[in-house]
């Protein structure tokens, strides 16, 4: 059940976007409680993705993209 940091970081961004499984989410616990670089990382990385949910980001759509993208050659 031990896992490597790297994994460990790996599963902590799946979480945030609700990518990772039960027993991932279970290894990462196991392995946060003893390394305190990866319980900062997760508790960092916890609170960027809330800010970016709180920020209420929007993404273009390739259209919305497309005709920007237009526009600016278009004044260039």
């Amino acid at each position: 059940m031990k896992i490597s940091c790297e994994e460990a970081s790996n599963i902590c961004n799946k979480s945030q976007y609700k990518e990772a499984g039960f027993w991932e989410i279970l290894k990462l616990r196991a392995h946060i409680l003893m390394c305190k670089t990866c319980a900062k990382f997760t508790k960092e990385n916890t609170a960027f993705t809330s800010l970016c949910e709180r920020a209420g980001l929007n993404v273009l759509s390739e259209n919305e993209k497309d005709a920007m993208k237009k526009d600016l050659e278009k004044h260039l």
